[in-house]
């Protein structure tokens, strides 16, 4: 009986995963890894779409409902900001009056007061928007295009929700050139005078006071702008 010298043939065993079911499985558990993830940018993606399918309800839903308008709220924001708006206009009111009660010190002829000291305040006062009471730096920085002006900042801030021709956006840039000449005036005054005479002493307190009584006209004209 011849007996064979190789090993009896066997039915190979079934690997545990074949090379393609590995990726398969791997691929399976890839899958349900991201699927939260996908679904949460899914829905955070309809949330961003979500204010462009709705429609904005019309002016006159709005208005029916008493849901104010755009234009409506800033209008109300700006009035709140009102304050902060009018403030460099009060600041400057005040250096002017200050200004004015130097002048009217019992020692007011001595040199204590000096145009150097009345200059300093009128520059304070008039917030850069005299060209030749800025600084070098304030000077170089306009040359460049940047609006120094604080007045003409405020009228841009406060008027900037009215329409060009508007009457009362109009107005109030005719009183803030108006307030600038009065400026302008003022420092001709202050560089003239002799502060030990009582005569020009009197024409830079009158200046002073036209000064105010324009800055007064300007800030009027700010608060109709503001709606205030």
């Amino acid at each position: 009986m011849l007996v064979s010298r190789h090993p009896p043939w066997r039915i190979p065993s079934r690997p545990s995963a074949l090379p393609f079911e590995v990726e398969e499985a791997v691929a399976e558990e890839v899958e349900g890894a991201l699927r939260p993830l996908k679904s949460l940018r899914r829905s955070a993606l309809l949330l961003l779409a979500l204010p462009a399918l709705v429609p904005a309800p019309s002016a006159a839903t709005a208005l029916s409902i008493g849901i104010p308008g755009p234009k409506e709220w800033l209008k109300e924001q700006k009035k709140k900001s009102a304050k902060f708006v009018l403030a460099p206009i009060e600041a400057s009111r005040n250096t002017l009056r200050s200004a004015f009660d130097l002048l009217n010190a019992p020692d007011s002829q001595s040199t204590a007061v000096n145009s150097e000291e009345m200059r300093r305040l009128l520059n304070l006062a008039s917030r850069d928007c005299v060209p030749l009471q800025r600084s070098s730096l304030v000077q170089l920085q306009s040359q460049t295009g940047v609006e120094v002006c604080t007045f003409r900042l405020i009228v841009k801030n406060a008027a900037s929700l009215l329409d060009k021709n508007n009457p009362v956006k109009l107005e109030a840039e005719v009183a803030l050139d108006d307030l600038i000449r009065s400026f302008s005036l003022l420092g001709d005054v202050i560089i003239d005078g002799n502060f030990q005479l009582g005569a020009d002493r009197e024409k830079v307190k009158d200046g002073l006071a036209k000064t105010i009584s324009s800055l007064d006209k300007f800030e009027q004209g700010i608060k109709e702008c503001l709606g205030v």
